[in-house]
């Protein structure tokens, strides 16, 4: 198919040698890079808490093979790092035998010299995490490098600082958007459905409507009935508001409430957010 495009599409291609459309097409294939995702870690801080001091790493997320004018950021200690070590060696062991963590430091870890070899270790061993096609698509890989703000923004959210909320939600998002093609396509939609709570507390209804709209799909298709007829519900709400066609979502809310009558108790979205990491 490729080969039939570049026919196609050059001009004056009917002159072209065997060798030169061979050239085109290998030019092509390298055009064609597969995206992956790649994991820096530029920089680290010592972080001194009372009685708890420890090196806090910078971890930098983008995609490669194509344009990725986003890069997000992280930080992560060394004891998150041998967490998710162990849990990937409950489930991976076999599979993880060559792919070794960083040793524990016993003495100067807060050297300068132990910190740069760590970060640049630290960073060798996601590389490594991610080559590994079962880590990958494990739901521990992910959870890596968001449950920490996942966590943080559901306790903003229950204090009502829906601001901080979405500054950490935001950075859930785009991780899990660029985590994406080797998860579960219902990876997003709590942190979709928590913006969408967030921007309804903070009285955008277009931003709210937004995150609704794209938390609803892979709840429809895989099934998720704990957030369908909230977001149904929040949708149909906030489309009156706006002025949007609703009939169709006030349809399809009143098929999944007559079906549910009897098996689980209705919560909103808000309440089913605020649950989720109770």
């Amino acid at each position: 198919m490729l080969l039939v495009w570049i026919l196609a599409e050059s001009p004056g291609c009917s002159s072209l040698t065997t060798k030169e459309l061979q050239q085109n097409l290998k030019l092509a294939k390298q055009n064609e890079r597969p995206v992956r995702l790649l994991f820096e870690i530029p920089s680290s801080r010592i972080v001194d808490q009372l009685l708890n001091k420890y090196v806090a790493y910078q971890i930098v997320v983008m995609r490669s093979g194509s344009f990725d004018s986003c890069c997000v950021s992280i930080e992560r200690r060394y004891s998150d790092f041998r967490r998710l070590h162990h849990k990937l060696l409950e489930e991976f062991d076999e599979e993880l035998e060559d792919v070794l963590l960083p040793p524990k430091l016993l003495t100067g870890n807060f050297s300068p010299e132990n910190i740069l070899e760590r970060r640049l270790a630290l960073q060798d061993y996601l590389a490594k995490l991610f080559a590994t096609r079962c880590v990958r698509h494990s739901a521990h890989f992910s959870e890596f490098f968001t449950e920490h703000e996942q966590k943080q923004a559901h306790v903003l959210l229950r204090a009502g600082q829906f601001k901080a909320a979405l500054e950490q939600l935001q950075t859930v998002l785009e991780i899990q958007e660029k985590l994406l093609p080797w998860q579960k396509s219902t990876l997003t939609v709590p942190a979709l459905s928590a913006i969408a709570v967030c921007y309804r507390d903070l009285d955008e209804p277009e931003q709210a409507f937004s995150a609704a709209q794209r938390a609803l799909p892979p709840v429809r298709r895989y099934g998720l009935k704990p957030y369908r007829a909230p977001l149904l519900e929040l949708l149909v709400d906030l489309g009156y508001q706006l002025g949007r066609p609703v009939a169709q979502l006030q349809d399809e809310l009143t098929a999944v409430r007559n079906g549910e009558r009897g098996e689980v108790c209705f919560r909103s979205l808000k309440e089913v957010v605020i649950h989720k990491f109770i």
